[in-house]
C-alpha cells in the first residue's frame, strides 16, 4: 500500500514537471514571435563576455605583449576598443612603445589583417588571441575590434552598425598603411560583417587585397535554421514564421550569398568539416555561389576543407600546421623570417 501511494506520487510529480517543460516549450516560440529583439540578442550574444574578468587596456595580460589598445569613434555616442598587434619580428622593438608608435608602423613594408571576430565573447577570446599570435609571427600586423555593444565598446548591436564600424576601422587603417596589402579576415558571423564590408568597398572602387572567410554560412535565416540550437524546434509547426521571420524583422540578413555576387577581389574560404555550429555545407554552398560569380573572373576563388579527424570543429583551425602554407600560396607572400 505505502509503496502504491510513493508511486503515485512520483508520477504525479513526473507528470507536473513534463506539463511545466511543454508549456515552457510552446510559450517560447510566442515569445521569441512577439518579441523579436530576443532572436536579435541570440544571434549576436554579446552580453556573453568569455573570458571573464579580463581587462581589455592590457593586451599584454593575454600574452600579446607586441600590441596597443586603442579607442576609435565611428560615430556621435559609439566607441570601440581596437588592438593592433605587430608582427612578431618587431616584438623587441614594440616594447613600451606608444599608439603612435604603432599607427606609424602600419606604413612599414608588412601586410595588415582586419580580423572581424563572431559573436559571442570579445577581442580578447582565447581562440582568437592564439591567431592574432599565428598571424603576427607569419608576418603580419593584425587589427582587431569589438562592435558597438561588445566587450569594452559602447553602443547598441545591430548589423548595419557592425558594417559600419568595421568601414571605420577599415578607412582608418587605409590612411596609415601606405600601399601596403590589407586583407579582411572573418569568422563566423564575422563572416557576414566582412561580406558586407567588402561589398561597400568595391563598390566604392577601393576593395581589400583579398578576403578571408573562416566557417562562414550562406545568410543568417539558414544558418539559424541550421543551428544546433535550433534542433529542438526544427519541425515546430511554423518554424519559420516563429523563429526565422522575427531575424529579417529585425533587419538582420547577413547576405553572404548574395554579397558575393557583388566583391571584386580574391576569395579564400576554411571551413573544417566537423563544424558543429556553421554547417560545414553551407561554407562548402557559398563557395559554389561565389565560384562562378562574374565578380570574381578576374580573381582566385579557394575552398580549403579541413577533415573531421583533425578536430578543429568551428573555431580552431588556428592551430592547422597547413595555415601557414595556405596563407603563403593563397596571398603571394613569403614568410619572413622570424627574429625574437
Amino acid at each position: 500500500m505505502i509503496a502504491f501511494v510513493w508511486r503515485k506520487g512520483m508520477w504525479f510529480q513526473l507528470r507536473k514537471i513534463l506539463l511545466c517543460v511543454l508549456g515552457l516549450y510552446v510559450t517560447i516560440p510566442f515569445l521569441i514571435k512577439l518579441c523579436p529583439g530576443i532572436q536579435a540578442k541570440l544571434i549576436f550574444l554579446n552580453f556573453v563576455r568569455v573570458p571573464y574578468f579580463i581587462d581589455l587596456k592590457k593586451p599584454q595580460d593575454q600574452g600579446l605583449n607586441h600590441t596597443c589598445n586603442y579607442y576609435l569613434q565611428p560615430e556621435e555616442d559609439v566607441t570601440i576598443g581596437v588592438w593592433h598587434t605587430v608582427p612578431t619580428v618587431w616584438w623587441k622593438t614594440a616594447q613600451g612603445k606608444d599608439q603612435m608608435w604603432y599607427e606609424d608602423a602600419l606604413a612599414s613594408s608588412y601586410p595588415i589583417i582586419l580580423y572581424l571576430h563572431g559573436n559571442a565573447g570579445t577581442r580578447g577570446g582565447d581562440h582568437r588571441v592564439e591567431l592574432y599570435k599565428v598571424l603576427s609571427s607569419l608576418g603580419y600586423h593584425v587589427v582587431t575590434f569589438d562592435y558597438r555593444g561588445w566587450g569594452d565598446s559602447i553602443g547598441t548591436p545591430s548589423e548595419r552598425g557592425m558594417t559600419y564600424d568595421a568601414l571605420h576601422v577599415f578607412d582608418w587603417i587605409k590612411a596609415r598603411s601606405g600601399d601596403n596589402s590589407i586583407y579582411i579576415w572573418g569568422h563566423s558571423l564575422g563572416t557576414g560583417v566582412a561580406t558586407n564590408l567588402v561589398r561597400r568597398l568595391c563598390e566604392r572602387e577601393t576593395p581589400p587585397d583579398a578576403l578571408i572567410l573562416e566557417s562562414p554560412f550562406t545568410n543568417i535565416r539558414e544558418e539559424a535554421k541550421s543551428h544546433p540550437f535550433s534542433v529542438i524546434y526544427r519541425y515546430f509547426p511554423g518554424f519559420d514564421w516563429f523563429f526565422l521571420d522575427p531575424i529579417t524583422s529585425s533587419g538582420i540578413k547577413f547576405a553572404n550569398d548574395e554579397n558575393v555576387k557583388h566583391i571584386s577581389c580574391s576569395l579564400l574560404i576554411l571551413h573544417a568539416e566537423d563544424d558543429p555550429v556553421v554547417p560545414f555545407q553551407l561554407g562548402r554552398k557559398l563557395y559554389n555561389i561565389a565560384a562562378p560569380s562574374r565578380s570574381f573572373r578576374d580573381f582566385k576563388v579557394q575552398f580549403i576543407p579541413f577533415h573531421s579527424d583533425l578536430g578543429y570543429r568551428h573555431k580552431y583551425i588556428y592551430k592547422s600546421p597547413e595555415l601557414p602554407r595556405i596563407l603563403r600560396e593563397f596571398l603571394g607572400k613569403s614568410e619572413p623570417e622570424l627574429q625574437h
